[in-house]
């Protein structure tokens, strides 16, 4: 009996001695993270702004969403898989980000950033903290200290199940009034998703030659949220819902409409009959963070046909260097954007290493350049992924677009790293 007390508080004193040990590092790593984000926030601080010889006029519409007034081509950066750890952990990788960031978006003088998800990357064992509003005040207060207007949509790492604030809580903080150049919306809290949403371009005359429409591709199945866990082995990753599609097409709905009533109540006769065949139907592209099978299809019969134009399929640039990892469940939405019609491109991110352009039955489907240096293991040292995708929106409504890569001469960078331009897809590389 004797030895089983002592037995018993002998396993009490180890587990107190564990407890213990967790305590003192839950407090020395609460205390390392705040030293850690104060000093980076001051070191973001020292950036210097990008001055924009011919800023575009941003204001709000009746409708509540941002409206960007432009007779010019519209410059537009997409960002993706930034993956801020935003930890003490994290901190060497959290500056060569921010360094990335500022060198590129300094260059390239943008009228607005996009980025297309994965902005936080609090992973625990990679960051050294729970907290993903560490690594989006970062973002923020980067893109906030270069003064360029900006936006985001949510990525499967945004908002972890076990991160300190939900995707909810995310979209308060970006929408909130401390970030001036900021155009994140809320919207519609009806619809699934947080940040569904649109920023119209207009001309001068009232016209809206173009619409951006941000979507929340969401995270994990709603039935099973642990699934982030293992989702890099599973690829099990949730849908844009119905309700958000019907949103989409009721948007764009809306937006023909206004249009179309805009035009007929100001412009007459042939004025007006030109414009109404030119702007009746609003082009669009839309911005969000997992990619629709439909990546994977357009892909697949570009490869079948011998990595040749198909009737379907029309190539730009770049190549497959992995698996489109595509949502579990066909959500629809592509078919329901070929219905809306009016949708040109769709821009995407999510999968680091697959950099291409492709024409699929009239819709151009496009993934951004990465920027991580935390997620995929040695992807800096191949240096082919990591960059910008430069999107030209033209006063008719069209656009073009071409992947920037960090690594050539024009991203004047001292501390730039070394790295080893490797060839992603053997097969094609074009």
């Amino acid at each position: 009996m004797e030895k089983k007390k002592g037995n018993g508080k002998k396993a009490m004193k180890v587990l107190g001695i564990i407890l213990l040990v967790f305590v003192v590092i839950g407090i020395t790593g609460t205390i390392a993270n705040k030293v850690y984000i104060k000093n980076t926030l001051e070191y973001i601080k020292k950036l210097e702004p990008v001055v924009l010889e011919d800023r575009l006029s941003i204001e709000k519409d009746t409708d509540g969403f941002y409206t960007i007034i432009s007779d010019r081509d519209v410059k537009i950066v997409q960002l993706t898989d930034i993956h801020l750890g935003g930890g003490w952990m994290s901190k060497k990788d959290d500056y060569k980000v921010i360094d990335t960031i500022a060198t590129m978006v300094a260059e390239e003088k943008p009228d607005i950033v996009i980025a297309t998800g994965d902005i936080s990357y609090p992973i625990p064992f990679t960051a050294g903290t729970f907290n993903n509003q560490y690594a989006a005040r970062i973002f923020a207060t980067v893109m906030e200290t270069l003064n360029i207007p900006w936006t985001v949509t949510f990525g499967n790492h945004d908002s972890e199940i076990y991160s300190i604030y939900n995707r909810e809580k995310m979209g308060e903080f970006y929408s909130s009034d401390e970030w001036k150049n900021c155009l994140y919306l809320m919207d519609d809290e009806s619809v699934d998703g947080v940040g569904n949403s649109v920023i119209k371009v207009k001309n001068s005359d009232g016209v809206i030659t173009q619409a951006l429409i941000t979507i929340d591709s969401n995270d994990y199945p709603q039935d099973n949220k642990f699934a982030g866990l293992v989702a890099g082995i599973t690829g099990n990753y949730d849908n844009i819902h119905e309700n958000q599609i019907d949103w989409y097409k009721t948007t764009c709905e809306r937006l023909n409409a206004d249009n179309k009533a805009f035009i007929e109540k100001t412009f007459e006769g042939d004025e007006q009959t030109h414009l109404l065949e030119k702007y009746g139907l609003v082009k669009s592209l839309v911005f969000m963070h997992i990619p629709p099978v439909e990546y994977q299809q357009a892909w697949d019969e570009f490869k079948a046909n011998g990595y040749k134009d198909t009737e379907n399929v029309k190539y730009y640039y770049g190549t497959l260097g992995e698996k489109v990892c595509h949502p579990t469940n066909d959500d629809q939405f592509f078919e329901a954007a070929l219905e809306v019609g009016s949708t040109q491109g769709m821009f995407v991110g999510h999968d680091h290493i697959n950099i291409f352009s492709i024409d699929y039955k009239g819709i151009r489907l496009t993934y951004g350049m990465s920027i991580d240096y935390v997620a995929y293991g040695k992807i800096d040292t191949k240096g082919t992924q990591r960059g910008c995708t430069v999107i030209t929106v033209k006063p008719d409504g069209t656009f073009d677009c071409y992947p920037e890569n960090y690594y050539q001469d024009k991203y004047a960078n001292p501390d730039k790293e070394q790295v080893t331009m490797q060839v992603l897809n053997e097969e094609f590389s074009g």
